[in-house]
């Protein structure tokens, strides 16, 4: 049982919350704030910047052969999860800020590493996997912002994109990741060279702007104007949408006739949030002191979306060993 548990839980989540906790315990306030949110803007920086190294410009063209695929993992991705999202603007007992992270949850682009991985597991296509999940990646750094802009003040949420709010996309997200990608025929070989040291300066990246998000937020008061309630009814709200987007992917691959390999593919990257983006995103979106509670939908999902997708994965495999591919 204990070892099960071990491999259901993400190593990152832990090291997540222990940064949570450090920065409940020992917010960065002052100047040690200041220094904070500059460690941040520059993790964020750096983290786009190996982004567009990383996507091969072959990946990208190619995305334009299963176009029926990737255009549902789209839709699902950019149109159903926003539906879903507006729906629990609905549900009042929820805080205003969580209630904006649970909308703003649904508007971030699919993962890409677990997406692959758990499509490997299940016997399916990598290959539009890889090409699926980065080309998700590559639209939300324009469309996620844009769906902010739309839906977040439609949906009663507070969200909005200022005039900063774009120069920091443009700068900290767009411009890093273009010049990332520019850089790939020098620095392409480094990073795949070094694809676990950069897996690490991705991570730190992250929990760097975690822990400025989450001092802002404890200093403004986050853990006193939430309860273990609303926690606990946030965990369900995650558990419902996972499992309904599930159910929903699942039907899709069905009713558009995708083969076995594909339709696991629309299922593992049309369920899934990416925490890599969705971090960086917030912290240039939102105020510092609004992102710590708009992250905590993030974080949950994050952890309950691999903890399913692993037991779905492992039973797809053993129902594919044998069998032939389908055309």
């Amino acid at each position: 049982m204990m070892n099960r548990l071990r491999q259901a839980l993400d190593p990152f989540l832990l090291l997540l919350l222990a940064t949570v906790a450090i920065a409940s315990v020992l917010p960065a306030r002052g100047d040690g704030a200041r220094v904070a949110e500059a460690a941040a803007d520059a993790g964020i920086v750096l983290l786009f910047f190996l982004h567009g190294a990383k996507l091969s410009r072959e990946a990208i063209w190619s995305g334009t052969k299963a176009w029926k695929l990737h255009l549902a993992v789209l839709a699902t991705t950019f149109a159903l999860f926003p539906l879903m999202g507006l729906a629990t603007q609905r549900i009042g007992v929820i805080p205003d800020g969580m209630r904006a992270g649970l909308l703003f949850l649904t508007l971030l682009p699919s993962t890409v590493q677990s997406s692959i991985a758990f499509t490997a597991i299940a016997r399916g296509n990598v290959a539009a996997a890889v090409v699926s999940a980065s080309f998700s990646n590559l639209l939300g750094i324009f469309l996620t912002p844009l769906l902010v802009a739309l839906l977040m003040q439609q949906g009663g949420a507070g969200g909005a994109v200022s005039l900063a709010s774009i120069k920091g996309i443009v700068l900290q997200l767009l411009l890093p990741f273009l010049v990332g990608h520019l850089a790939r025929p020098w620095i392409g070989g480094f990073v795949n060279r070094h694809k676990a040291m950069i897996g690490r300066v991705d991570r730190g990246s992250i929990l760097l702007v975690v822990y400025a998000a989450f001092s802002a937020a404890v200093v403004e008061g986050l853990w006193q104007s939430v309860s273990g309630e609303e926690l606990a009814l946030l965990t369900g709200i995650c558990v419902v949408m996972l499992a309904l987007v599930l159910w929903l992917t699942w039907a899709l691959g069905r009713a558009i006739g995708l083969s076995r390999e594909d339709a696991i593919v629309l299922i593992f990257c049309g369920s899934k949030k990416s925490l890599a983006s969705g971090v960086p995103i917030a912290g240039v979106l939102f105020p510092a002191a609004m992102v710590g509670p708009i992250l905590l939908p993030v974080m949950l999902f994050h952890q309950i979306q691999l903890m399913a997708c692993a037991v779905l994965a492992r039973r797809f495999g053993a129902e594919g060993v044998g069998r032939e591919p389908e055309s």
